[in-house]
């Protein structure tokens, strides 16, 4: 359990490192090469305390000893000179083992501000550590800080959620578990506690034998492509009690090296994102697609045992795109053992990620048993509240959802807690068309805050007519995929509207609100509420696919050079409606917090602008 002192010295490290060590993935390994390192000093310091010898900095690198660094009568720049010299001698020590040479090979010191360094290693020296659980735990909560991993389409899953996962799924200590996208190995060091947690008595794993526990340990195994990945996850096995941990650099969707081996149990969040081009696989995936999520689902399908289980977070695309590849992968799923779908809300993943996800749920035996029914929910409420700061409340559906899942696949009769959960068992056989796996679909409407309908049934949709490039300025609004608005000497609408680009990728699925005369890009939707349909709010489904976009372009979007949506697919999408008064109430209070937002742009800016303007008068 991290204690508070331990994140408050985290939290410190990370305040004195941004002005010099802006990239969070940076300063994530210039923490974890120190916390090594005065982990090492400790464990000699220990070891001279019961009488035995020091291991890690003996002989010729004695020298580099913790305490030399923090000697009172080191300057700063003997402190910067001896502390860069180390981290990179650390590697050729071979007094350390070879797991924490590989950690520190090209280890260097990015900065070369001595009083930087000394805030740094001072609060690093604030750091005690009699097991390496201890540090494990202080460990996991510094990746928690990396977030989104960028191009890679990586981000850290929530720990809870996690959790969730590997409890649902059950983990046995003589299964072998694989995470073929392992990140920072978040799932298989939770697989590896709940196993622990299955055999304890009165210690963790106290009821597991020696061989047991070889077992378990040599049984658990994780693939990245990413050099950095591997070697944070190698740490994070290693604090966690691993002393030789399976986690290896590896394509796993274009290496054919390891295709045979399978798994009894497989826990993943791939990344959602491919390369410019897509990805090319090799030759023995079922499906046909360049995407990595479709990919990887599809890998891991054909590397379960024939009685595994498996829990996948998927981007919405994979469980609601029409297009056929996404479809033929749905096919197979549905045929080997998909056996539950998880929607999750929008801000699961906040604040690194806004992306809509599900996750699909495995298991195979229920093929041999011939199950063909899938059990479809939906998380409203995680246990943290919806926004970027994700604090901690009393709602949680994730409990009760993972005894609906629980007893669904064990045959067991629903509990009444499964009243307070929107779920539907739904039989493969009525799955039919595009086969949609989107949970919303198959919920009852009384189990629904609001009624779905098609976006066509409540919106005339019209497409732009302006090409950018034909824009002359003017004095109308000219509307298009951007954030900010250009203008142009005609007008081809007066009145309110939304205008949704659906052909721009990088600004794909923006909603614009508009009321007045303008004109709109050709890349643009022209949404307008429809004669004769249901009373709707403008300024509330503005917010609304704002809040929605993500979910929207993974469903709808197509295309592999350039995204797009088409005006079929996009009427067709089925969208909440709630009564016109609530829909009022809340447009109200939207258009109340806007003013106060960009009131404080304003103050904001005006802030920016006297710094600037004293920092001129200060030079002259």
């Amino acid at each position: 359990m991290l204690d508070t002192d331990t994140k408050r010295r985290i939290d410190t490290c990370r305040d004195i490192l941004v002005g010099k060590v802006p990239d969070p993935k940076s300063q994530v390994e210039q923490i974890t090469i120190a916390l090594i390192y005065k982990f090492m000093d400790d464990m000699d310091a220990e070891a001279e305390e019961l009488g035995g010898d020091r291991n890690f900095f003996a002989g010729s690198y004695a020298k580099y000893g913790w305490a030399k660094l923090m000697a009172p009568n080191m300057g700063g720049f003997d402190v910067l000179a001896l502390y860069s010299e180390a981290i990179g001698k650390m590697n050729e020590n071979p007094g350390i083992p070879q797991l924490f040479r590989d950690i520190f090979k090209n280890a260097y010191l990015p900065y070369r501000d001595p009083e930087t360094l000394r805030s740094f290693l001072k609060e690093i020296d604030g750091f005690t550590y009699d097991h390496s659980e201890r540090l494990g735990d202080a460990f996991e909560y510094l990746l928690s800080v990396l977030g989104s991993q960028g191009d890679a389409g990586q981000f850290r899953t929530p720990r809870h959620i996690i959790d969730f996962m590997v409890e649902v799924i059950d983990p046995k200590k003589s299964e072998r578990v694989l995470d073929p996208a392992c990140g920072t190995a978040g799932f298989l060091i939770s697989a590896w506690k709940h196993i622990l947690k299955q055999n304890t008595k009165e210690r963790a794993g106290d009821q597991l034998t020696p061989d047991e526990r070889a077992n378990l340990a040599a049984n658990i195994h994780g693939y990245d492509i990413s050099p950095d990945m591997v070697r944070l996850s190698l740490v994070n096995m290693y604090l966690h009690g691993f002393t030789d941990p399976h986690i290896v650099e590896y394509d796993t969707l274009t290496s054919e090296e390891r295709w045979n081996e399978t798994a009894d149990v497989i826990l993943a969040n791939p990344p959602f994102m491919s390369p410019k081009g897509g990805i090319k696989p090799h030759k023995r995936f079922q499906i046909q697609s360049k995407k990595s999520e479709a990919l990887f689902v599809d890998y891991i399908i054909e590397h379960l045992a024939p009685s595994g289980r498996a829990a996948i977070v998927v981007p919405d695309g994979i469980v609601a795109n029409p297009s056929t590849g996404y479809v033929q992968l749905r096919r197979l799923a549905l045929n080997n053992g998909l056996f539950a779908v998880v929607s999750l809300h929008p801000f699961v993943f906040k604040p690194y990620a806004g992306a809509k996800t599900s996750i699909l749920f495995f298991d195979r035996k229920r093929i041999r048993d011939q199950k063909t029914d899938v059990l479809f929910l939906r998380v409203d409420n995680d246990g943290f509240e919806r926004g970027e700061q994700r604090r901690r409340i009393d709602l949680d559906d994730l409990p009760v959802a993972k005894g609906i899942i629980q007893s669904f696949r064990d045959g067991l009769k629903l509990n009444s807690e499964s009243d307070s959960m929107a779920y539907a068992v739904v039989d493969t056989n009525e799955i039919t068309g595009t086969l949609s796996l989107f949970a919303n679909k198959y919920l009852h409407q009384d189990q629904l805050h609001a009624d779905l309908v098609k976006i066509v049934d409540l919106f005339k949709i019209e497409k732009g007519s302006l090409q950018s490039t034909k824009a002359e300025d003017g004095e109308f609004d000219f509307i298009t995929a951007a954030e900010e608005w250009s203008t142009n000497k005609t007008y081809t609408h007066d009145c309110e509207a939304l205008v949704f680009a659906h052909g721009a990728s990088g600004s794909l699925g923006r909603t614009h609100y508009v009321n007045g005369k303008f004109i709109a890009s050709d890349l643009c939707f022209i949404l307008t509420p429809k004669v004769g349909g249901r009373a709707v709010d403008l300024r509330f489904y503005h917010a609304y696919f704002s809040a929605i976009r993500e979910e929207i372009v993974a469903a709808l979007a197509k295309g592999a050079a350039k995204l797009s949506i088409n005006k079929s697919d996009f009427g067709s999408h089925a969208i909440a409606y709630v009564p016109i008064e609530t829909q009022q109430e809340l447009g109200n209070l939207i258009q109340k917090e806007q003013i106060r937002i960009r009131e404080l742009k304003r103050q904001i800016d005006e802030a920016e602008q006297n710094i600037e303007a004293s920092v001129y008068e200060a030079l002259g």
